[in-house]
């Protein structure tokens, strides 16, 4: 299975940002150390591909660094130019990894999952919308016609509802915590809210509902998958309960899903944030391990 990754291309972050940046690097040294696939460096997405999805003017202002001190509250990153090329990298990540899972099954961008970016805004630390821009990019050379979203990140993907909501060829649907970040949702195709503290049973309910509904009513050519790790009981942001062995049985039941109808999945990692990062590391490593098994050598 091909992987993607860049955390190679570094993000300088002030001391004390709250980001765990730090995970990437160790994820992509477990998915080597266990041989899981190829790991590949994705090339950086251009002004054209993005421009599918966002607005002229606010792909000028991340790239000249131009963005209004408000607009880079929002991101909650620092500008820098190492800001820009991995925001290009990730989303690039992405689109290799869609098409790779056209050809092969499967395949994982270890980045990515930046879903709360808007056509004309980024936030909640989200630059682009990589997954957006992948779903763009494969309906612009005619590989795929339809596409579904199966967010299962804490957070709404709240810009990725907002994209695609009047695109009839795109199903979005999201698991999430009703009453955490952000406040104000997006209405996507599929909402299934969480109260704060829902844990495994009432968690693997959504999923269940979830995974069935992206195949059946979305009817795609390819399935992304947001495999968020922060719905994870020891996640500082998440503020569920859900458990390592309940997020590895999510990984399980979305992988089941997608062998019995032979949809092709393309696995981003959205977000995590336990107290300790290996915890995140660990739920990230097991969306990746559980992919490789619908991949074609």
């Amino acid at each position: 299975m091909k992987i993607f990754y860049c955390d190679t291309f570094v993000l300088p972050l002030p001391e004390g940002h709250r980001f765990p940046m730090a995970k990437y690097r160790l994820l992509r040294e477990r998915v080597a150390a266990e041989g899981l696939g190829t790991l590949t460096l994705p090339q950086a997405a251009g002004d054209a591909a993005l421009l599918r999805v966002h607005d002229a003017g606010y792909v000028e202002r991340v790239v000249s660094g131009t963005l209004a001190p408000e607009e880079v509250r929002r991101i909650g990153f620092p500008w820098s130019p190492g800001l820009v090329e991995r925001s290009r990298r990730s989303v690039g990540g992405t689109i290799g990894a869609a098409r790779a899972a056209l050809d092969a099954g499967a395949s994982a961008n270890l980045a990515g999952g930046t879903h709360h970016a808007f056509a004309d805004r980024g936030e909640g630390f989200c630059v682009f919308n990589d997954v957006a821009v992948a779903i763009r990019a494969l309906q612009a050379t005619g590989r795929i016609r339809r596409a579904a979203v199966l967010d299962l990140d804490v957070h709404q993907g709240n810009g990725t509802a907002a994209l695609f909501r009047s695109d009839a060829e795109v199903f979005t649907a999201s698991v999430h915590g009703d009453r955490n970040f952000p406040f104000r949702k997006e209405p996507g195709d599929l909402d299934l809210p969480l109260p704060d503290g829902a844990g495994d049973d009432m968690f693997l309910a959504a999923v269940t509902v979830a995974a069935r509904e992206v195949l059946e009513r979305g009817r795609p050519d390819i399935v992304f998958y947001v495999a968020g790790a922060d719905a994870f009981a020891g996640d500082r942001l998440g503020r569920l309960c859900v458990s390592r062995e309940g997020l590895a049985e999510r990984d399980a039941l979305v992988v089941e899903s997608l062998r019995r109808s032979g949809v092709p999945l393309a696995v981003v990692m959205g977000g995590g944030y336990a107290h300790d990062v290996l915890d995140t590391v660990e739920i990230h490593l097991h969306s990746v391990r559980a992919a490789s098994r619908l991949a074609r050598a």
